[in-house]
């Protein structure tokens, strides 16, 4: 079947959840949770590979290689493989919902692909949607780490990773693109979606902005924002300023976000829509002013993911504790082998 493509890209926690919610309560959209079918694909060898892979990355990459040098069409076949590839998969899926005439697909590790995706779907409509470095930073660490800055940026160091590829892809400007900051977007919904759907060539439909109310109620489970978005119907500023609060009562959390941004290009920043001699604007006009931090409330997201973080530090720290993890899962591969 025919049908357009959208890519709404954004490093994790930057607002995609919420902006692709309200795209899917357009009624031509088709979105939903986050698929990954790009992933993968790219690193089957010719564009990247899998370092960790099951097989020899090295070998498996020379030989693809050669045999897409022997295609009539050498590279372009295999770009047409690939598109023909997602086609059937996107194709399949607006069928299975509806029939829509229109796929958006929100999967944030595709930042760090976009060359890849820019090859198989140079026709596409991108919507990169950036938000404020240090906002970003703080809800990654707090939504999944607990708030230890260090150890989610050991885990995903998002900034020096998401930052240069989006200001890289929005440089080059090679397919057709639309660029637009969080902070604009809950400021201004009703505006600012407008924009959007012209952008998108779509009529505008204000009721959208309301996602909550407007969403599919058999809307299925999958990879994305696990708290905030859940906890409101439209777009809100309530999260804006709460990065502030944090660094402006933790020195040593603000020590490390400096040195973060100090390692990420002017030029980079500029482009992704936070020139350095802005960004930390917001901290220094919190100076005069007495903060106190609120708590985050506990659920259950949250303490599944607490005892994750708290198993996994006592593996890296305890061999015994480790060994006896290994030969639980090795009991459990035993005992689900088909």
């Amino acid at each position: 079947m025919e049908y357009k493509m959208i890519f709404l890209i954004g490093p994790p926690r930057s607002g995609t959840t919420m902006l692709e919610r309200m795209l899917s309560s357009h009624s031509l959209i088709q979105g939903g949770p986050e698929p990954h079918i790009l992933t993968p694909l790219a690193h089957l060898g010719v564009w990247a590979k899998v370092d960790k892979a099951p097989y020899d990355h090295i070998l498996s990459a020379e030989a693809q290689k050669l045999f897409v040098e022997q295609l009539p069409n050498k590279e372009n076949d295999y770009w047409k493989a690939c598109r023909a590839y997602c086609d059937v998969l996107y194709g399949q899926y607006l069928i299975a919902k509806g029939n829509k005439k229109i796929c958006l697909d929100k999967t944030p590790a595709y930042s760090l692909i976009l060359p890849f995706i820019a090859r198989v779907y140079p026709d596409a409509k991108y919507i990169i949607l950036t938000r404020h470095p240090l906002a970003t930073f703080s809800s990654f660490a707090n939504s999944f780490f607990d708030g230890d800055y260090k150890i989610a940026n050991e885990h995903n160091p998002i900034l020096n990773r998401y930052i240069p590829a989006i200001a890289d892809f929005l440089r080059k400007r090679g397919v057709d693109l639309y660029h637009i900051r969080y902070e604009d977007l809950v400021k201004n919904p009703e505006e600012q979606f407008e924009k959007i759907c012209v952008f998108l060539e779509i009529p505008f439909e204000p009721e959208a902005i309301d996602y909550g109310k407007s969403e599919e109620e058999n809307r299925q489970q999958g990879l994305g924002d696990p708290l905030g978005v859940k906890q409101h119907t439209r777009p809100t500023t309530g999260s804006l300023k709460k990065w502030v609060e944090e660094l402006s009562t933790d020195l040593e959390k603000l020590k490390m976000m400096q040195n973060i941004i100090g390692q990420i290009a002017d030029e980079d920043l500029e482009i992704f829509g936070y020139p350095k001699e802005t960004l930390w604007k917001p901290l220094e006009e919190a100076k005069d002013k007495k903060i106190k931090l609120k708590r985050q409330k506990l659920n259950r997201y949250l303490l599944e993911r607490k005892t994750i973080i708290f198993l996994r530090s006592q593996a890296r720290k305890h061999a015994l504790f480790r060994k006896g993890l290994e030969k639980l899962r090795l009991a459990c591969d035993v005992l689900l082998r088909e």
